[in-house]
């Protein structure tokens, strides 16, 4: 057993009295209040789900494990010579909780590459969709189509214990993880280059072999360590998130759960949004014929946007209020690599004067710029010039996240989600009995 997999296992049998103690004892203890407002809005904001893997804190973002995003990108063990740290090692994090040593993420890597080898089916499936499909739909049916390999398919249906459905559902995320560089990779150079696939590495970390297998040259593999690392987990209530974790509750393997997380993520109010916000962007930059704005130029052309109806796009979040610290990690990295692309400067005008005109249009509760806001023009400068694509990349990273949850869910032996409905009719009728 590895050594993540036996502390894994450890961490597991911990947790397993605490959470039977916390439900025996606390069943009817009342943690929040559903009102018709929450209802009908899509349940923001309410309570309602578990997980110890990542929290979004409205000052300080996303934390994983407790740890701010400044702490996991100090603490976690980079390459050598690198900015930033193994992809390999925040799963580490994202699993047991504890910041790994090189010499354990070093394990993690190598059973990444042992893992590694992507039958020949999965590229035919890639190689059978017509050119001109989404990259998002190809992503999901190459997950479907691997679910043959499924660990835990066998174990369930030859009648394994409860108690170690944890187990295989670990296995068969470590099979997955390992082999989506090269499906992701396969599928960019199978819609955008005439399938001219690069072989992958063994010898390169997740980050690093990605960025090979893409074509790109160095710093290209810090920005999709960074990449992976910035969009791995954002609790669980958000789409893609959710959605995993709903059909894994049904016991569905991590091969129909991560598939379904990917279709959730492809929805353009969901992981589409960086190709919005890049769009917009382009469009500004096309009408000024690359010219830089002044910034009073800008506060213009920002003010016009509002007065017509539109929002800004890459800006305001549904929980945070402050700048997204995704967001400020990628724009440390532009002002170190990439200060002088024209893009970037448009993005880094638009931070400077769009959170006082959102604070004095006064209908945006945070004024300030998400992660998407940034993403897409990073892919941009270093050639990544495909919008679809993008998603992709988002989802390589959710997966981190989105398995970390799903493997805690069965060890805790969490229940299938299961909620109950009510009618409009009955909505009104109980509002007008409390009346």
């Amino acid at each position: 057993m590895t050594t993540l997999k036996q502390k894994l296992a450890e961490k597991i049998d911990e947790q397993r009295p605490r959470i039977r103690k916390l439900v025996k004892e606390n069943c009817s203890t009342v943690i929040d209040q559903v009102t018709v407002e929450k209802l009908f809005g899509g349940m923001r904001g309410l309570k309602c789900l578990v997980t110890d893997i990542s929290y979004l804190d409205p000052e300080e973002g996303i934390r994983y494990r407790g740890y701010t995003l400044p702490d996991v990108f100090e603490k976690l063990p980079k390459p050598p010579g690198a900015e930033m740290p193994y992809v390999e090692g925040l799963f580490y994090l994202l699993l047991t909780g504890d910041i790994p040593t090189e010499e354990e993420v070093n394990e993690v890597i190598d059973e990444f590459r042992k893992r590694s080898i992507l039958p020949e089916y999965v590229c035919e499936v890639i190689d059978n969709f017509p050119a001109g499909s989404h990259p998002m739909t190809i992503f999901s049916a190459a997950m479907l189509s691997m679910h043959k390999e499924s660990l835990f398919d066998r174990g369930f249906h030859g009648g394994a214990s409860k108690l170690d459905y944890w187990d295989p559902t670990y296995e068969d995320t470590m099979n997955i993880l390992a082999k989506l560089p090269e499906i992701a990779a396969y599928i960019y150079t199978k819609l955008y280059h005439d399938g001219n696939r690069i072989q992958k590495d063994p010898n390169l970390d997740f980050g690093s072999n990605f960025a090979h297998m893409m074509g790109k040259d160095k710093p290209y593999d810090e920005v999709s360590r960074m990449y992976f690392i910035l969009h791995a987990d954002h609790e669980s209530g958000n789409v893609s998130a959710h959605t995993g974790h709903l059909v894994s509750s049904s016991l569905a393997d991590m091969h129909l759960s991560l598939s379904s997380m990917l279709n959730g993520l492809a929805g353009p109010l969901h992981g589409l949004a960086n190709q919005t916000v890049l769009q917009w962007i382009m469009d500004l930059h096309k009408k000024r014929d690359g010219k830089i704005p002044s910034e009073d130029e800008m506060k213009q052309f920002v003010w016009d946007t509002l007065n017509s109806g539109q929002v800004i796009p890459g800006y305001g979040h549904a929980v945070l209020r402050k700048t997204d610290p995704r967001y400020m990690m990628q724009r440390e990295f532009a002002l170190r690599h990439m200060k002088d692309d024209e893009l970037f400067k448009f993005v880094d005008l638009l931070y400077k004067v769009v959170p006082p005109i959102l604070k004095e249009h006064g209908k945006a509760k945070n004024p300030w710029p998400n992660v998407d806001a940034h993403s897409g023009v990073i892919q941009m400068h270093y050639g990544v010039t495909e919008y679809d694509f993008y998603t992709v990349m988002f989802g390589v990273g959710r997966a981190l996240g989105v398995s970390a949850n799903v493997i805690w869910d069965r060890a805790m032996l969490y229940s299938i989600e299961r909620p109950k409905s009510l009618t409009t009719d009955m909505i009104e009728e109980m509002i007008k009995k409390k009346g």
